[in-house]
């Protein structure tokens, strides 16, 4: 197993995870926020150095997902958390359905990848945008409580939090409709 630089972000993101549960749950939302944005930003440049310099490894392609949703299940936890001291919770209706779906697909794919296969299994597109969604979601909503809450986002998070809901549920049938039907081959 070789440690590339890649490999070494995606453990740093990693680590950053208990950093960002402390500074959350003491009410520290700014200093959260900023964790969670540097989080981000290892997440871009560790795929950005793996693709440009050929860094790609299977640890790392195990590793960077599962920081991702290492960070995602533990921001959507702790934001809903009803003693959690924020002005703008996630609803725990929407957290139970995020983290709900990743376990499931990453359970469906720890248990049929040698049956369905890398191909069936690797994120899609609608996958992707609803991950993309829930960055900006948690992060809107770090922002917000670090801030402080405007007027006009009374109306924006409950929306952005219901895009959030339905995006989860439209990518986790997807994902279940990909895993149970094989495509057919041009032939």
């Amino acid at each position: 197993m070789v440690i590339t630089l890649p490999n070494l972000l995606t453990l740093l993101r990693i680590l950053a995870v208990p950093f960002f549960a402390i500074a959350l749950w003491y009410g520290h939302a700014l200093e959260a926020l900023l964790i969670f944005v540097g989080a981000g930003l290892t997440d871009l440049l560790d795929g950005f150095i793996a693709r440009r310099f050929n860094q790609g490894s299977e640890l790392g392609a195990i590793l960077d997902p599962a920081a991702d949703k290492l960070l995602m299940t533990t921001a959507f936890v702790l934001m809903a958390l009803p003693n959690m001291n924020l002005a703008v919770k996630i609803p725990m209706w929407v957290s139970i359905l995020a983290v709900s779906r990743d376990v499931i697909v990453g359970l469906v794919a720890l248990l049929a990848y040698d049956h369905l296969g890398r191909e069936r299994l690797a994120p899609s597109l609608l996958g992707k945008v609803t991950t993309a969604v829930e960055l900006m979601a948690i992060s809107l909503g770090l922002l917000v409580n670090a801030l402080g809450v405007k007027p006009w986002m009374h109306w924006l998070l409950p929306n952005v939090f219901y895009l959030v809901a339905l995006l989860v549920l439209l990518s986790g049938l997807h994902y279940f409709f990909r895993a149970t039907h094989p495509r057919k081959s041009a032939a």
